[in-house]
């Protein structure tokens, strides 16, 4: 619920292949301008980003940044295991390969090797990062094998009294077999969901198991996330939890956590930030969700600090019903100076919940205490990284938001380094085909992005209610829980952007800049998004589910009045709005029912728009927007090597803090892996 991914609009890539220096050679570069486009390999490209007002930080500030910075990463080995049990299996033979001096790194063989390697640190193990699908290496098995062989058996991940050979027959099947586990989350419509994923989050039970299970806890409207922070397992034939805790399962990764954690606490800046550091201990301590509950009500809270923080088991998009957090850290100081555009929206959040096209009992009465602000990012860990979203608006507990409020932020920096990458990449170009739009997107396109970015955000996750005495969303929507939360939060955003209040508060100069998004966000839904999709697939991914819901029921609907249509010129396919006023009524249609979904629980009527808008894929129009994508020589995902934090001491004491530009994607990796290493192959 609470991350909104990047808007697919393309991206400009440099010709090239994963970036391979040796590990023992520095790859830092200290200016903020070096080059942004850092590697690129398979459908990935590599980026860097820059962060403003470091050097502007007191040294407190600094100190208490990089003891958050050690925390975040210190946490990494868990969203490997979180994403498959055998990937840190993987990912530990991946290093010992890259780290052995005797390794030949060189020829074909090799570069399909180093494309894997970095298909897995992308994705935080071998399911790919959006589509959830498992990706196997190009390499053969054979020299795979030889590769492995060659390495000091004491740094291969060998179960007790394993040898080399037994090893790598054991990992054959993990890593080049695509038929095992071959979905990390699986949504198929009228399957197990919980049985056909493949990730860590339950083992040898069912779906319909563990909802029975979770149906047994409290249900009072004002209860914590049950099962946010657990795997469930069976013992003596009885559902239990694993729980994610120090002393529990990931306990020597959280303790470390909880070290950093406590080095910080006494550099808070205010006493809500000492009180969330204090609390976030505490629960990664006891893993008591009554105690993450009330370092929410602090968290957010605390919204006079520079330095901000995300750290937790948060978003649920890896668990196919909706339960399981992922672990993720986010560290980042505050952008002064763009964070007035996002707070003018968040000072009128009542007015925009009043106005909106609800239904009346659907609609809070109260809107409470949305912060808002656009931030820059330092690093990021976990889930986050090197996939990183662009806008992040939390607690997401709904009633944690209705009655304490919500903290909504963009990454300001983040969103930079995407237009940057993208600045002249002929994609624009190739799928606009309204000379007078495409200036029209040049001109307004950025805005009109981080505008939707901030009203999702900001006023589209806050918005509306749930009735009294209906559950909460994982519960009744089930696997579309997610989907339906994101084209609700984007609904919000589409029906506003294109509203004369945004003008009279000064966020947008002109309506066209509302005009622009519709084309963007219709051109994205119903095509351009398809060129993240193997030829044949279905959409399974949350964001793209929701994308394409929207856009296809708004389509289907004002087909007879020709409110949007898909035109053909010179052989080619263009999606064109007719009738901007239309579509926002439209929009306004969808968003009323929607809320109504999530509002009374309506499970079947929210898996009947899923399933019929947001899913199938026409398959002409899918093999012609590959083809022509192909054609433009771009990488449809993007990620981040992340700025490294190094305290210089004195004596003992730490005197500055040094923020570093990282220049390698491999080097990063493997020196992550050296440093936070700190679970064992199999938890």
């Amino acid at each position: 619920m609470g991350k909104l991914g990047m808007l697919f609009t393309g991206a400009s890539c440099v010709a090239g292949l994963l970036a391979c220096q040796s590990p023992d050679k520095s790859a830092v570069d200290t200016s903020a301008e070096s080059e942004i486009k850092i590697d690129q390999f398979a459908d990935l490209e590599i980026l860097r980003y820059d962060v403003p007002g470091w050097d502007a930080l007191r040294l407190e500030q600094k100190k208490l940044a990089y003891y958050l910075y050690q925390a975040g990463l210190s946490g990494r080995d868990i969203i490997y295991d979180q994403r498959g049990k055998y990937n840190l299996t993987i990912r530990k033979t991946l290093e010992a390969i890259w780290n052995n001096p005797d390794t030949e790194k060189k020829g074909d063989e090799w570069e399909k090797f180093r494309t894997y390697s970095g298909r897995v640190w992308f994705s935080n193990g071998n399911h790919h990062h959006y589509s959830n699908d498992k990706f196997v290496p190009e390499c053969s098995f054979d020299y795979f094998a030889a590769l492995v062989k060659a390495c000091d058996p004491a740094t291969l991940p060998l179960q007790e009294g394993e040898t080399v050979d037994a090893f790598v027959n054991r990992l054959q099947p993990i890593i080049f077999d695509p038929k095992v586990d071959p979905k990390m989350v699986n949504l198929t419509a009228g399957i197990d969901h919980v049985a056909q994923s493949s990730n860590n989050f339950y083992e040898g039970v069912t779906q319909q198991e563990v909802e029975a299970f979770y149906a047994g806890f409290p249900d009072t409207g004002r209860d914590p996330e049950w099962g946010l922070n657990s795997k469930v397992v069976k013992e003596g034939g009885r559902l239990t939890e694993r729980v994610w805790r120090s002393g529990g399962m990931y306990g020597a990764a959280i303790d470390q956590v909880i070290f950093w954690l406590q080095k910080a606490i006494p550099l808070a800046e205010n006493d809500q930030q000492k009180a969330a550091l204090t609390l976030l201990a505490e629960y990664y301590r006891t893993g008591d969700l009554k105690t993450w509950d009330e370092y929410n009500k602090a968290w957010v809270q605390d919204t006079t600090g520079t330095i901000d923080f995300a750290n937790g088991f948060i978003e649920v998009y890896n668990d196919a019903i909706g339960v399981k957090g992922s672990y993720e850290a986010v560290l980042s100081l505050k952008d002064f100076e763009s964070t007035e555009r996002i707070q003018a929206i968040a000072n009128e959040a009542q007015w925009f919940e009043d106005h909106s096209p609800l239904q009346p009992e659907h609609k809070k009465k109260e809107v409470k205490g949305i912060s808002a602000k656009a931030i820059t990012v330092i690093a990021e860990a976990g889930d986050a990284a090197p996939s990183t979203p662009i806008g992040i608006n939390l607690p997401n507990s709904d009633w944690l938001r209705k009655e304490y409020g919500s903290k909504s932020v963009s990454l300001s920096n983040i969103v930079h380094a995407y237009n940057e990458s993208s600045a002249n990449s002929g994609f624009l170009e190739e799928f606009v085909g309204d000379q007078a739009k495409l200036e029209r997107m040049k001109q307004y396109g950025t805005l009109s992005s981080d505008l939707h970015t901030d009203m999702h955000e900001c006023i589209g996750h806050a918005s509306g209610q749930i009735n009294p005495g209906v559950g909460t969303p994982d519960k009744t929507l089930k696997s579309y829980a997610s989907c339906l939360e994101e084209a609700r939060a984007d609904l919000v955003a589409l029906y506003y952007i294109l509203d004369p209040k945004l003008v009279e508060i000064g966020v947008m100069p002109t309506l066209e800049v509302g005009k622009a998004e519709y084309d963007s966000y219709m051109m994205n839904g119903l095509m351009t998004q398809l060129s993240r999709l193997k030829l044949g697939d279905d959409i399974e991914e949350a964001h793209m589910r929701n994308r394409a819901l929207n856009a296809y029921w708004v389509y289907e609907k004002g087909k007879a009045d020709n409110v949007v249509s898909f035109e053909k010129k010179d052989g080619k396919t263009y999606v064109q709005v007719n009738d901007y006023d239309q579509l926002r009524v439209l929009f306004g249609e969808l968003l009323r029912e929607i809320q109504r979904i999530k509002s009374e629980g309506d499970y079947e009527a929210g898996k009947n728009l899923v399933e019929t808008y947001g899913v199938k894929v026409n398959r002409e129009l899918h093999e012609e927007v590959l083809g022509r994508y192909a054609k433009l020589n771009l990488r449809p995902y993007k990620g981040f090597v992340q700025p490294r934090l190094v305290a210089v001491e004195e004596n003992g004491e730490i005197v500055d803090v040094r923020l570093e530009y990282v220049t390698s994607f491999v080097d990063q990796m493997l020196e992550y892996g050296k440093n936070y290493s700190l679970l064992p192959a199999v938890n």
